[in-house]
């Protein structure tokens, strides 16, 4: 048992910095180990059924690698997705997560989360999922991404959406047409169609 002990964080380690409870299992490591190993600090419990090795993991964006195992459902989006494609000078104070209408999350400690909660239609819109150093993060293309700054404009901020699509465009990181698309799904066509006809 000692030695399934210590061989528990190099396989999280082999498995990316983070494990599901099944993963472990089936790896032979029992519940009374895993239990164990969380309270000696040996690795953390991020949430209930997944666990990672103590402090930050070792990859490009660490928070949105965790977020991403701590709400597999969530996609991110809105500022935390504009400075992932570096197309806004904010820095995000917090992970900006979509989730369908409905969905509850507990707090998780160490983990600034925001939630907005999108109607089914349009949170399964335009999802990507990327590749972090091994990790999958599941977020919006920036041309919904653009979209829903929009949409939610009196919360983020008209001049940050604008700056987006402006610096987006400027880029040539996206085509105004899949703004438009996206645009007409969120409604907010009438919204960004004056804005963007001046950037173009």
């Amino acid at each position: 048992m000692q030695a399934k002990y210590l061989q528990l964080p190099e396989f999280i380690q082999k498995n990316g910095g983070f494990a599901k409870s099944a993963d472990l299992i089936n790896a032979g490591f029992y519940k009374a180990v895993i239990y164990s190993a969380v309270n000696e600090g040996l690795i953390d419990r991020v949430r209930h059924g997944v666990y990672s090795l103590p402090g930050v993991p070792d990859v490009s964006h660490p928070d949105l690698v965790t977020t991403s195992h701590v709400i597999p459902n969530g996609v991110i989006c809105l500022i935390t997705a504009l400075s992932f494609y570096e197309v806004t000078d904010e820095i995000p104070r917090h992970i900006d997560v979509a989730v369908p209408v409905g969905f509850r999350a507990r707090v998780i400690k160490n983990l600034p989360l925001k939630l907005y909660h999108f109607s089914k239609e349009t949170w399964k819109a335009g999802v990507e999922e990327r590749d972090i150093d091994g990790q999958k993060i599941r977020i919006y293309c920036l041309a919904k991404t653009i979209a829903d700054c929009f949409k939610f404009r009196n919360k983020i901020g008209m001049n940050v959406a604008r700056s987006a699509l402006k610096n987006a465009l400027e880029q040539k990181k996206v085509d105004h047409r899949d703004i438009m698309k996206y645009a007409s799904m969120c409604r907010v066509m009438n919204i960004i169609k004056p804005v963007l006809e001046t950037l173009l």
